[in-house]
């Protein structure tokens, strides 16, 4: 059994899990700032875990999501 049998799947391996961990992470961000901007997806999210919002709740929700830190500014 050849050496590269070994390593190539194990440098695969590793290649394809930080590959997906940073594709996963722009992908986040990317809903959180489409999030921030539409209500809408706010309510909808907020929805699907069960919890009613009114506008006032919207609107502190809006907020947290602009100040939050390490967020790049544009």
């Amino acid at each position: 059994m050849a050496w590269y049998n070994i390593v190539i799947p194990i440098v695969t391996l590793v290649v394809g899990l930080v590959g997906g961990f940073f594709i996963g992470v722009y992908y986040l961000r990317k809903q959180m700032e489409a999030m921030q901007n539409n209500p809408e997806m706010l309510r909808e999210m907020a929805k699907k875990m069960g919890y009613n919002v009114n506008q006032k709740q919207m609107n502190q929700m809006q907020q947290m999501l602009r100040n939050q830190p390490g967020r790049r500014r544009k």
